[in-house]
């Protein structure tokens, strides 16, 4: 008999698994579990004599064929389940097997030419015909109800369409961890969508406490910056000069200086600021398109500016 010790046990259900595919998912999951087969009369035994409670086994048990004990010291019982689920997989269904779900049957084209095979989808109730030199399935149909037997002939044109639908593996039952039982259906957890409603619910928590304020190790360094920014912003509007915002206030007086300066006749400008203009103009705009030259040439923008620049003798004029 398995010890569990402080670790994980549970009961594993193998009906239906091939001895080949034993052999190679106990090899596989050799190293983080151990996997014993044993008869339930034994099973029951040893569970009796080791003083656990037999409720609890019989609830491992319920529903269960061919039983397999397993136990970890190195996964938790969530993780255990997902190894566990990473075995399952799908084989053609066999005269008797039983249905796990519906079996649907999609409308469309398959992969089939012409032949005798239409008339073997039609006998299982599965409707196909000819169309466009291909055998194609007519409308969507239930070909088997969950919990109807499979028919060998339903079973091989299944099988034919590549639906495998029913599933082997070392499907856990449910497992044992510090006294607690907990069923298959309570482990099966959609982690990817646990951990994104997780990442959700930490950005979400920390924008809210960034928003009112909420001081904490984590929002801090947010908040700390932000009031930095914030100060800069009032303090360069204000005009405010200190050695951080010099550098911004000169830069904005020097835009605000060249875009005064290029509504200026060049008569007006001397050796540095035309140059400066020049500077900026090449930095600032790319070459013109053709399209945009010739936009440009079909406007009386150069009209407009010679009778503005006409009112102005110079740089005096503008500043007295």
């Amino acid at each position: 008999m398995l010890n569990s010790g402080d670790g994980v046990l549970g009961i594993i259900d193998v009906e239906g698994v091939p001895a080949g595919a034993m052999l190679g998912m106990r090899e596989t999951l050799r190293d983080q579990m151990v996997l014993t087969m044993a008869k339930k009369t034994l099973i029951r035994r040893a569970w009796k004599k080791s003083g656990r409670d037999l409720e609890a086994l019989e609830a491992l048990l319920d529903g269960v064929t061919i039983p397999m004990l397993v136990q970890s010291d190195s996964l938790n019982s969530f993780q255990l389940f997902a190894e566990l689920e990473k075995t399952r997989t799908g084989r053609p269904a066999k005269e008797g097997d039983v249905a796990p779900e519906d079996i649907i049957i999609e409308a469309g084209p398959t992969s089939f030419p012409p032949g005798p095979i239409v008339g073997e989808f039609n006998s299982v109730g599965i409707p196909a015909k000819i169309d466009k030199g291909k055998v194609a399935i007519q409308k969507t149909v239930t070909a088997v109800e969950k919990g109807q037997p499979i028919s060998a002939d339903l079973g091989l044109m299944l099988s034919k369409l590549e639906i495998n639908p029913i599933e082997i593996g070392l499907i856990l039952s449910g497992a044992i961890e510090g006294g607690t039982l907990m069923s298959a259906d309570s482990l099966d957890l959609d982690l990817d969508g646990f951990t994104s409603d997780v990442k959700t619910a930490t950005s979400g928590a920390f924008n809210l406490a960034c928003n009112i304020g909420w001081f904490t190790n984590e929002t801090i360094p947010a908040l700390l910056s932000k009031a930095a920014g914030e100060a800069m912003a009032v303090a360069v509007e204000a005009s405010i000069v200190n050695g951080e915002t010099m550098p911004i206030l000169i830069s904005r007086a020097q835009a605000r200086m060249l875009a005064l300066a290029s509504q200026l006749d060049s008569s007006a400008l001397d050796d540095d600021l035309s140059s400066a203009l020049g500077s900026a103009a090449t930095a600032a705009v790319a070459a013109p398109t053709e399209t945009e030259a010739a936009t440009v040439e079909d406007t009386p923008a150069a009209e407009e500016e010679e009778e503005e620049e006409a009112s102005f003798g110079g740089l005096g004029d503008l500043f007295g």
